[in-house]
């Protein structure tokens, strides 16, 4: 396999990043989780504004010929280059040099990996997710809860958390007891026609297809709202639903003793986000 780093297409079983790389010693980075079809990021636009958004947000120096277009190309050549373009993950990671906190390398580094995907994430699960909500760490609420940052510990001992107790995923708690989102996806609810999703106010990360989706459920049949998710909300909606790039969504059938049908979860599925893949 190769990684793509500041352009250029190197062997990744090879060292890339230095000891003092910041996106290393504190996760003082960004990253976009993508797919890849027949050559084509999807919703590539959605991507690259959140990408671009978060790197002026964190005052990042872009060097010049760092512009979508660019990136655009960079992740198709190595996609072509591990022979994964037709259906593959890619991660695209942008970070602050390297340095300590008061003597930084001025100019942003970047890096692609891509792996091969398998068929499954262009189709939504059979078997529902069984999840939990992980108490231990919460996250905050400011500016910076909705990028998608290298500052990932609250998702990482969520995770354990899940893989530990068998669960297929786990949800975030921000420091207000709410509902975030979970590990690597945002969650939406559904009760007769009306879906819900925490708001960005509630420190989830601004994810793509949430973002895609809400555009869609605006303009379509559903109620939708963004706000205030609680555990008791979780306990008395009918559906629970996850999003993310990779997957698209993921219908959730269990809550702790709580059980969910997908009807209209199938339907949301079917009329938005498969044909994102056509």
């Amino acid at each position: 396999m190769n990684i793509c780093l500041n352009g250029k297409i190197l062997p990744a079983d090879e060292p890339a990043l230095m000891a003092d790389n910041r996106g290393y010693r504190y996760g003082d980075a960004l990253f976009e989780t993508m797919k890849m079809i027949r050559g084509k990021i999807i919703l590539e636009k959605y991507h690259f504004e959140r990408l671009f958004g978060g790197i002026k947000l964190l005052k990042l120096q872009a060097p010049s010929l760092f512009k979508p277009g660019t990136l655009r190309e960079a992740v198709l050549k190595t996609c072509k280059k591990n022979k994964c373009e037709d259906l593959a993950r890619v991660r695209l990671s942008v970070f602050r040099g390297n340095g300590g906190l008061y003597d930084e390398t001025k100019n942003l580094q970047w890096l692609i990996e891509c792996w091969p995907a398998e068929p499954s994430v262009n189709e939504i699960n059979k078997n529902g997710l069984v999840i939990d909500i992980f108490t231990d760490m919460q996250k905050t609420c400011d500016v910076y809860s909705n990028l998608k940052s290298s500052n990932f510990l609250p998702y990482v001992m969520a995770a354990r958390y899940a893989k530990e107790n068998k669960l297929n995923d786990c949800l975030v708690s921000n420091i207000k007891g709410h509902i975030a989102d979970a590990t690597i996806a945002n969650v939406f609810l559904v009760k007769n026609n009306l879906v819900i999703t925490p708001s960005l106010a509630e420190g989830c990360v601004n994810g793509v297809t949430r973002r895609w989706l809400i555009g869609k459920l605006t303009s379509s049949e559903f109620e939708f709202r963004e706000g205030v998710v609680t555990r008791n909300d979780l306990e008395t909606f009918d559906e629970v639903f996850l999003t993310n790039s990779l997957y698209g969504m993921r219908w959730v059938k269990q809550f702790r003793e709580k059980k969910y049908g997908n009807t209209r979860t199938m339907q949301i599925y079917k009329d938005f986000i498969q044909p994102i893949y056509s």
